[in-house]
């Protein structure tokens, strides 16, 4: 069977243009879809199955990363997951980073001689995989780089938080904080007793956290590790979390279930 791939890039000029030079260096290689948002890109992939994903790094709404993310966690257990492909315009910085992944990348305008090198990447890549090779927590490792590379370098840690609670501001010290967790525009700030909102995005909180007091387990949730009371295995096989002070229980994404290793 001919090899497949996804195209998610929001400027169409850019993905006709990607399209074209792969037809040339891959003839083989069957385009099965286009997008424009990471939404969209999760939802086809999930659809399409293909073999090869490239996404743009910068798209409306989720980022290329972001997209791979939750892509990685939805994708069926067993199943073999595609070939990621970065297609970015970043600095060198970020170049570095990239450079230092087994995931490739692209640096926008694609050059024909550097798509030549990611093809045969690619090829030899699914070649190995035919063969029985899937590397999957490889994978998710990369990914966990790359979005640590992404949040940038940590900023001073946040020592407290300042929440609206009509008409008046609530200062909450961050040693009451037990949980931050995305909730539409909005970041669910969860305490012991109380549950408060604020604009902040999830992911200008992160680099502002302590890293050693609070674990990312989700790409929408980062909880307090000494609330941490248990840990649950369904039967479907995904983890969930039990903290002391709350009812509730937090699912662990595939891409953080490394740091519960004895599950």
């Amino acid at each position: 069977m001919s090899p497949t791939a996804l195209i998610a890039e929001d400027e169409p000029l850019l993905a006709q243009a990607l399209q074209a030079e792969l037809a040339k260096a891959w003839p083989e290689l069957r385009i099965l879809a286009t997008v424009g948002d990471g939404a969209s890109a999760v939802t086809q992939a999930l659809a399409l199955k293909p073999d090869v994903l490239f996404f743009d790094v910068r798209m409306p709404g989720q980022t290329g990363l972001e997209a791979a993310a939750e892509l990685a966690d939805e994708w069926p257990h067993g199943a073999a997951f595609p070939a990621l492909v970065f297609v970015t315009a970043y600095d060198q910085y970020a170049v570095q980073a990239f450079a230092t992944q087994a995931v490739d990348y692209l640096l926008k305008p694609v050059q024909p001689a550097r798509l030549a090198k990611t093809v045969a990447k690619l090829q030899e890549l699914l070649a190995r995989r035919s063969q029985g090779g899937n590397d999957f927590e490889g994978t998710l490792g990369q990914l966990r780089q790359l979005l640590g590379a992404a949040h940038g370098a940590a900023q001073p840690q946040l020592k407290v938080i300042q929440a609206s609670v009509g008409s008046s501001i609530r200062m909450v010290p961050i040693e009451e904080v037990l949980v931050f967790e995305a909730a539409d525009k909005y970041v669910r700030v969860l305490t012991a007793g109380h549950e408060y909102l604020i604009r902040t995005p999830l992911k200008e909180l992160v680099p502002q956290l302590d890293a050693q007091q609070f674990w990312q387990v989700h790409r929408g949730t980062v909880v307090r590790a000494s609330a941490i009371e248990a840990v649950h295995r369904d039967e479907a096989g995904k983890l969930h979390l039990q903290l002391r002070g709350r009812g509730e229980k937090f699912p662990v994404s595939r891409l953080y279930a490394h740091l519960f290793k004895a599950m």
